[in-house]
């Protein structure tokens, strides 16, 4: 008996229009034997968390390299609360200043990577902390 692969969706929001980072992590996902879904670059909040419903994810992992972190993670986990989702797991990483990281902490992210951090460090948290049996 063996579990379904985690589902990950893997999103740029707003205006950033770097999604290199975005991309080597989601391959790293997938590599490590996840589903991963890469909604490509500008999406709006709103487009991420209707994939992630429709997709039946288990997490949303965001990249933001704009300096936008704090708005485009905080309507993102919002929309997820008014839907009715928020069992999906927020992560999230790219150019993002460490005395963010409490805030965004508070509003819901359950993780930030900073500049610097591996593929192996976030497959690993991801596999630690997404989809973890409660039964």
């Amino acid at each position: 008996m063996s579990a379904a692969p985690l589902r990950v969706v893997v999103a740029k929001p707003g205006l950033d229009g770097h999604d290199r980072g975005a991309k080597v992590v989601a391959r790293a996902l997938r590599d490590a034997g996840m589903e991963v879904i890469y909604t490509g670059l500008h999406q709006t909040p709103e487009q991420i968390v209707e994939a992630a419903i429709q997709e039946d994810a288990d997490a949303v992992g965001l990249s933001v390299l704009s300096g936008a972190h704090m708005t485009q993670f905080a309507k993102v986990t919002a929309l997820l609360k008014e839907r009715d989702a928020a069992d999906i797991v927020v992560f999230g990483g790219g150019i993002i200043p460490e005395e963010d990281v409490p805030e965004l902490t508070q509003m819901g992210v359950a993780k930030v990577f900073t500049p610097g951090a591996t593929t192996i460090e976030i497959v690993g948290w991801v596999r630690e902390h997404v989809g973890v049996d409660v039964a």
